[in-house]
């Protein structure tokens, strides 16, 4: 070969080499999945709700606020698509699970919806597999001062600990995520709730739309609570690399304390359970589930 062609010959190759490899890179950017993200939704903490009775199914204003719950659960569908989700799994997790309007969701988004009796309940469906875990209208434990319709999983308890935490309801499902490996990146509710997750999580984005005040609560309009949540949405699966999932070291004791002492009898009598005070009963397992499965037939 002409010695004065080698060289152009070389260069050409190496053209050609880079291109293709940059057209691979480009491909395999453009079939990369998008982010999976879980949306675990409770009523109590949707703005504007203030009222047991707008929660209940026998309330008369019950369908506003069902409405309310489904906006705002688009909201954060909407954030979540914007971020690049590309797949979005919702829980309705409040009362009977039948609350989010199905025909006013978001079509990018698949709905769960009424329960099968799993112990992962408000968190059924999520697994391994998933990015992010949302929570949208979420109240404060029971017996949280300025707090919107307060109380953990159900009336008839007190407290709820897990080794030694005070729980939520937002503690004990960040805890079930994690345990898949997954991060609570924001939770939207009242500010108490805003407050605890901070507590127990660290680092988590979070949507105050409104603020108890004894019994009654200061509300943002509605509109500006979807868009802050939807513009939070955006800003925590932005930065999705920032936040761990919530993990406890193994055993994981659970300390139950009802308020009547009937309860307690009953619960105590679980295998495994230990009556540990007049209404409280613990329970201690290295497996989550089974741990779970104890909180739920004790309550």
């Amino acid at each position: 070969m002409n010695k004065i062609l080698r060289p152009l010959v070389v260069i050409s190759l190496l053209i050609i080499f880079i291109g293709l490899t940059t057209l691979n890179t480009s491909a395999a950017q453009e079939n990369k999945p998008g982010l999976k993200v879980f949306i675990s939704v409770d009523m109590e903490g949707i703005c504007g709700v203030i009222n047991w009775e707008e929660v209940s199914r026998n309330g008369k204003d019950y369908d506003l606020f069902r409405r309310l719950m489904t906006e705002e659960t688009n909201a954060a569908i909407e954030g979540a698509l914007a971020a690049g989700a590309t797949e979005i799994v919702v829980r309705d997790s409040h009362g009977s699970a039948r609350n989010i309007l199905p025909d006013l969701l978001h079509p990018a988004a698949k709905l769960i919806r009424d329960w099968s009796g799993s112990p992962l309940s408000m968190m059924e469906g999520l697994d391994e597999s998933f990015d992010a875990v949302i929570f949208i209208g979420y109240h404060a434990r029971a017996n949280t001062a300025d707090a919107t319709l307060d109380h953990t999983m159900s009336g008839t308890l007190y407290e709820v600990t897990l080794n030694g935490h005070p729980m939520p309801e937002a503690g004990i499902n960040a805890f079930i995520a994690g345990n898949f490996g997954v991060p609570v990146v924001l939770v939207a509710g009242d500010k108490a709730i805003c407050q605890q997750t901070k507590e127990l999580l660290g680092d988590v984005e979070t949507v105050a739309v409104k603020e108890g005040i004894g019994q009654a609560a200061l509300m943002l309009h509605p509109q500006k609570a979807r868009a802050l949540i939807k513009e939070k949405t955006i800003v925590a699966l932005k930065r999705l690399k920032d936040f761990k999932p919530y993990q406890l070291t193994p055993p994981y004791t659970m300390v139950v304390t009802f308020k009547d002492e009937e309860r307690a009898n009953n619960a105590a009598w679980i295998p495994g359970a230990k009556r540990v005070g007049p209404t409280s009963v613990s329970f201690t397992s290295s497996d989550f589930m089974e741990v779970l499965r104890f909180f739920k037939f004790a309550r």
